[in-house]
């Protein structure tokens, strides 16, 4: 068998699976040209590249061709089908994904698929592409598509990115329990995408906000995530027959990124609710075009805060009242600015942000990248981490050794509050690791051991120890992008 086929069948990557039918056509007898461009769909050019690739191997009569007899058993090899599970055992195992999942944020504005839809989205992906060594980015995933489509073909890699903290840790610890290969990482999209994932996907599958602020955000990131100009983004949308120009709107969005509708499945997706569209929504096929990448900068930067249709992050969402606003200067002695936690944070003095449209998550995330001076944060009374005391004291135990917090509520009519976070002055691991949360945690944690020694820890010594606390997929991340379960857990192995 001809090591250029494997090869050329390795370039085209996730592409592969239709060359691999021509592969296995070739194998079984003579076919023209015109027949095997015809009945596989594959481009002819593409066609004969695989013949070339199969130099000596390949025999023709006229017009036809076929793989040569002594070589069919190697090729066929090529082209067996893989390992199947049957439908009703996927679909029982989907059923149990589902019974355990958060149920989804109405800040948020997302709605479940169904379990049939699970399998639909899983056994499509596995049948257009060769997901064999590829890896799928989810651009959000509270429909667990990156469980549905790693429990049928569990040698898929995957990375779901999610600005929900309960669906990261939902489907982390799933994914382990089953073995699954899918990493797990936090994002709000309009402030960025993890290092890490950008530029790493064959595969990109996002469930957006059905606006079309939302789609071009969602879309946008995508296109950021994909390695290779070849990668494909597929994307689930609905609209009502009653409102075409919504549906309008949002397809000019998708042109605005130029990428191109390479399929449209109608009513492929199914929801438990969304009964506005029809408890529907179409699945997209789209790939880039040499000016996808530039768009979507561009796109990123034009963004406007409110993606969703529902909630404090809603394009009807109105603007912080200018009382609350008041408190939290006066309480922090300075004006807000713009939150941020994707880059690190200088400050000489206090700072206060305004966190009113915090979906829940951004609080933490905020005080995890704030500077060792005094933080103000602006947030609804009825927050998740300031309305009672469990959530109080889950936030003081993720920053304690960084911050002291205080908590402020009921101000602005009862409707608002602000957390103080004071500086604690005393050194120690924690705290260096809650400090410079944007390096890599691997570097930052080995420092920090080394110096905590007093220097005697060599290098090695200090890397060895680390190893043994922690996973090495978590230790090549920021500690900022990993999801807040993760870093209790680094955290906690560092004290």
């Amino acid at each position: 068998m001809a090591d250029s086929v494997t090869s050329y069948l390795a370039a085209r990557g996730v592409h592969a699976r239709p060359l691999r039918a021509v592969l296995g056509l070739l194998t079984e007898g003579w076919h023209s040209l015109d027949d095997l461009v015809r009945t596989t769909a594959v481009p002819r050019r593409s066609v004969q590249e695989l013949l070339t690739a199969l130099g000596e191997d390949a025999e023709n009569d006229a017009d036809s061709w076929r793989v040569a007899r002594s070589g069919v058993d190697g090729y066929r090899a090529l082209t067996a089908p893989r390992p199947d599970i049957p439908d009703a055992e996927l679909a029982a195992a989907y059923e149990v994904y589902l019974t355990g999942v958060p149920a989804p944020s109405r800040a948020l504005d997302h709605v479940q698929a169904d379990a049939a839809t699970m399998l639909r989205r899983a056994r499509w992906l596995d049948q257009t592409y060769d997901l064999a060594g590829a890896r799928l980015l989810c651009v959000g995933d509270h429909d667990l598509t990156a469980l549905a489509v790693c429990t049928l073909r569990p040698e898929l890699s995957a990375t779901v990115v999610d600005v929900d903290e309960r669906l990261l840790e939902y489907v982390d610890r799933t994914a382990a329990a089953r073995g699954l290969d899918i990493q797990c990482r936090y994002a709000d999209f309009r402030f960025g995408l993890p290092p890490s994932t950008v530029g790493t996907a064959d595969l990109v599958f996002t469930d957006p906000p059905y606006t079309p602020e939302g789609m071009r955000l969602f879309l946008a990131r995508a296109i950021e995530s994909l390695r290779d100009p070849d990668g494909r983004a597929i994307v689930a949308y609905g609209y009502s027959d009653r409102t075409p120009a919504l549906g309008l709107k949002v397809q000019q969005e998708i042109q605005r990124l130029g990428l191109v509708f390479e399929a449209v499945l109608p009513a492929f997706n199914r929801y438990h609710g969304a009964q506005a569209v029809g408890s529907a929504s179409d699945l997209y096929v789209l790939q880039q075009t040499s000016r996808s990448s530039r768009l979507a900068e561009s796109a990123v930067r034009e963004l406007v805060s409110g993606i969703y249709t529902h909630g404090p992050q809603s394009i009807e969402a109105g603007g912080t009242p200018p009382a609350a606003l008041a408190e939290l200067t006066r309480l922090t002695g300075v004006a807000p600015t713009v939150p941020s936690w994707t880059d690190p944070v200088r400050a000489n003095g206090p700072v206060a942000y305004d966190l009113t449209a915090d979906p829940g998550s951004w609080l933490a995330r905020v005080l995890l990248a704030g500077p060792l001076e005094t933080v103000g944060a602006l947030v609804a009374n009825n927050h998740p981490s300031v309305a009672d005391q469990r959530g109080q004291e889950a936030l003081s135990t993720l920053l304690h050794g960084k911050y002291t917090l205080t908590y402020h509520r009921s101000l602005a009519a009862g409707r608002h509050a602000v957390v103080l976070a004071t500086p604690v002055p005393t050194d120690s691991i924690r705290r260096t690791l809650l400090s410079r949360t944007h390096g890599k945690l691997s570097n930052i944690w080995r420092e920090a051991l080394i110096a905590d020694s007093g220097g005697t820890l060599t290098k090695r010594e200090a890397r060895d120890q680390i190893t043994a606390l922690a996973p090495p997929e978590d230790l090549d991340e920021r500690l900022i992008d990993l999801p807040l379960h993760r870093i209790h857990a680094v955290l906690a192995a560092a004290e």
